[in-house]
């Protein structure tokens, strides 16, 4: 046990929620009562609360206290699998929101990316994505149009994107390349994710290849800092 007295504290609700005396979504007693209970005064308490709440440990619900979070997902830094199939994996249930949805123009960098000409139609895509009707994340997608012709007029919302390539499409995903950083969300994303700014997120960008070693996908994806942590375990694409 750490010998300064915020740190004391923190180690002590660490364990409790280590050992399952605090389990998920249970509330936490009140700063006051902490600070009782363990002599410190409000501005200890505070820090050690805070630092809980960065490391995803806990979060706060206005007016209502101080809560367990959900243990942390792995996000595989590699080949990823698609969202559907991951949540599946868990035992949770994958749904999604269509946020946006148009035909786009290649950017320099998109065209690169995706191994097309500058200005080509891309469609685009934008989905908040649940887990357990929990918004775990944003995903903004973009496919050269050529390769998906009618994918716009297709009932996409709740639809796992890389089962429709397949079975729609006759697309087969051989190979993805994956890279991960972090940022800070915007007053939008933390809106729509539902956190508390200022919000860490786990960012990856993917490029989804098909045989041939044509590139059919390029997805940036924003994943809630506090239910996400990067696990490296390359996996070929699954449904997304």
């Amino acid at each position: 046990m750490s010998e300064h007295p915020y740190l004391k504290l923190k180690d002590e609700i660490i364990a409790g929620i280590a050992s399952g005396a605090y389990k998920p979504h249970s509330k936490l007693p009140s700063q006051r009562d902490l600070g009782g209970d363990f002599g410190l005064s409000h501005m200890t308490v505070r820090r050690a609360i805070n630092e809980l709440i960065q490391e995803g440990l806990i979060y706060a619900r206005q007016g209502s206290g101080l809560f367990v979070a959900e243990p942390k997902r792995d996000a595989e830094l590699g080949p990823l699998i698609g969202f559907t199939e991951d949540m599946k994996l868990r035992g949770m249930a994958a749904s999604s929101r269509l946020l946006d949805r148009r035909i786009v123009s290649a950017s320099t960098m998109l065209a690169t990316t995706l191994r097309v000409v500058v200005g080509q139609p891309l469609v685009f895509l934008r989905r908040l994505r649940f887990a357990d009707n929990e918004p775990m994340g944003i995903q903004s997608t973009f496919l050269p149009a050529s390769l998906v012709p009618g994918l716009l007029d297709i009932e996409l919302e709740n639809v796992s994107l890389y089962e429709l390539l397949r079975t729609r499409f006759a697309v087969r995903m051989v190979d993805a390349q994956t890279s991960a950083s972090a940022e800070l969300a915007s007053e939008e994303e933390a809106e729509l994710l539902q956190l508390p700014l200022p919000a860490a997120l786990l960012v990856t960008e993917q490029v989804t290849f098909i045989e041939g070693g044509q590139p059919i996908e390029f997805a940036r994806s924003l994943y809630r800092g506090d239910r996400y942590r990067l696990q490296p375990a390359p996996r070929k694409p699954g449904p997304r």
